[in-house]
């Protein structure tokens, strides 16, 4: 099967120095963009992320500092990774909640601004976890029947994702080949920030997604405990969520 695109398509999966969307930096960055006709282009980079890899991150990806030492930093790949991506719509697994935001944070430290407004967003994992709740190892088995050999390679990760996405679309007949539907099934919540700390709830207001407010609203909170919102800003969110939730409390102000 192909993909029917209108567009460029560019499937990522990043390996990094941890989880933390707000403080991690990549050390890996693998990258596969399919064109409307069919044709693919590639591109797969080690980053030098300029902090030390954690041990417990080393022995899950096998990147050590020693790896890295002579590869570029995120600064001097920019351009070229941004110029890459291009006009493309994006995909990945897990690519909502960490990839994609993980992305923005490397390129806002930078001076780089990256526009996800005309940008569709197809996540991998969540299609599979509505249909199978599995891991990205389990779907390779499952839908492709291969085993994920070098599993939390960056590439190896994105090829997998790439021919997954494409064997969901011949198992279930429900799966529109269509960019615009896949985006829309594979998002579990209406965020408001990429990281998903701040989302929607049913009737379109701005609620916390985590912690000990997770479902109250997000005006009632910082003016009940306005030092919540100075913790967040102080503490390692990304960037977008607290551009986010300042925007927030300045509507609040503005009223």
């Amino acid at each position: 099967m192909q993909l029917q695109l209108k567009k460029p398509i560019v499937f990522l999966d990043l390996e990094t120095t941890g989880v933390n969307v707000g403080a991690d930096r990549i050390v890996e960055i693998a990258l596969l963009k399919v064109y409307p006709n069919g044709n693919k282009d590639s591109k797969c980079m080690r980053i030098n992320p300029t902090i030390p890899i954690p041990l417990e991150a080393s022995k899950i990806h096998g990147i050590y500092d020693k790896d890295i030492s002579e590869c570029p930093t995120f600064q001097d790949a920019a351009k070229d990774i941004n110029a890459f991506l291009g006009g493309s719509d994006l995909a990945g697994y897990n690519s909502n909640k960490f990839d994609i935001p993980l992305l923005i944070e490397e390129f806002t430290r930078v001076g780089i601004h990256f526009d996800l407004n005309d940008r569709k967003l197809i996540d991998v994992q969540n299609i599979f976890h509505k249909m199978e709740q599995r891991t990205l190892a389990a779907a390779y088995k499952f839908y492709c029947d291969k085993d994920l050999i070098d599993a939390h390679s960056a590439e190896a990760d994105t090829t997998a994702t790439y021919e997954v996405l494409l064997s969901q679309l011949d198992k279930y007949e429900s799966l529109k080949n269509d960019v615009d539907f896949l985006a829309q099934f594979s998002t579990v919540t209406r965020n408001v920030d990429l990281a998903g700390r701040i989302v929607f709830n049913e009737k379109g207001e701005e609620v916390f997604n985590f912690g000990k407010y997770k479902g109250r609203l997000v005006k009632e909170v910082f003016k009940s405990e306005p030092s919540y919102y100075d913790w967040m800003m102080k503490g390692d969110f990304a960037t977008n969520t607290k551009n986010v939730i300042t925007a927030l409390r300045l509507k609040e102000f503005n009223k």
